[in-house]
């Protein structure tokens, strides 16, 4: 069973939110280090939920192949996350 993430869908409304107020800021023909800086703050927000599923990840399903001492199915979380950082910008 996976965990359930609802607690973050407020911070990704925030960021919909956001993401809009760009939209209309690039509409608007604002000044570039305005939208620069609301583009920074939208990929500090994403940081903060992606660290968040991450951590819940690790505490529940990593955690639980490790209780469950299955060794494959141990195996096959480290593989995933190993793929999932390596993937990283």
């Amino acid at each position: 069973m996976h965990p359930e993430y609802n607690e973050q869908l407020p911070g990704l409304n925030r960021i919909e939110g956001q993401i809009k107020g760009i939209k209309k800021m690039i509409e608007n023909r604002r000044y570039c280090v305005d939208i620069l800086t609301q583009l920074k703050a939208v990929k500090a927000a994403l940081h903060k939920v992606e660290q968040n599923v991450l951590k819940t990840h690790m505490q529940h399903c990593l955690m639980h192949a490790v209780t469950s001492e299955d060794q494959a199915d141990i195996q096959e979380k480290i593989d995933e996350l190993m793929k999932l950082l390596s993937k990283r910008i």
